[in-house]
């Protein structure tokens, strides 16, 4: 069942609320490619949040699927969620920040959580026994680079779906 849990500082009023949840459900279902019944959408307005040092209008949002994510389908996922709270919330697409979740991967070696800001891609993997660490960083449109800035092959992005 994919889940968007998203937060934001913006009051939200039912009106509106309900858009966003229908536009929200019917793009994630559309981007993973799953049913519309299984996707499910949770809205929490008005909760203090600050996001590069100011209050302004932000979201903050966690998406949860067994399968159907991967940086494409995440980057898809960002700009669409992110378009949506823009049309019902005026929340700036670049205050919007973003987990994902694809519970279905065990292998211990591959990345298991992929977020997005605005302009950059966070994979992470988790190791035994460890906290999670970050093991690249892409900024969108350019080379990809690992935690120490050095550049690597364009081919690593596959290792992430």
């Amino acid at each position: 069942m994919p889940t968007l849990n998203l937060f934001t500082n913006v009051p939200v009023d039912s009106v509106v609320t309900s858009d966003f949840l229908k536009d929200a459900s019917k793009a994630v279902a559309k981007i993973i490619g799953k049913p519309e019944s299984y996707v499910m959408i949770v809205l929490n307005g008005a909760v203090p949040v600050t996001f590069a040092g100011t209050e302004e209008p932000a979201a903050y949002g966690e998406l949860i699927s067994i399968g159907g994510l991967g940086p494409s389908v995440n980057g898809k996922l960002s700009s669409a969620i992110a378009e949506i709270l823009q049309t019902k919330f005026s929340i700036d697409s670049s205050r919007v920040y973003i987990k994902f979740y694809d519970v279905e991967k065990h292998d211990s070696s591959a990345p298991s959580c992929v977020s997005w800001t605005a302009d950059r891609l966070h994979c992470y993997r988790w190791k035994p026994n460890q906290n999670m660490i970050t093991i690249c960083l892409l900024d969108v449109g350019s080379t990809l680079l690992s935690p120490s800035g050095t550049e690597k092959n364009q081919d690593v992005i596959s290792l992430l779906d």
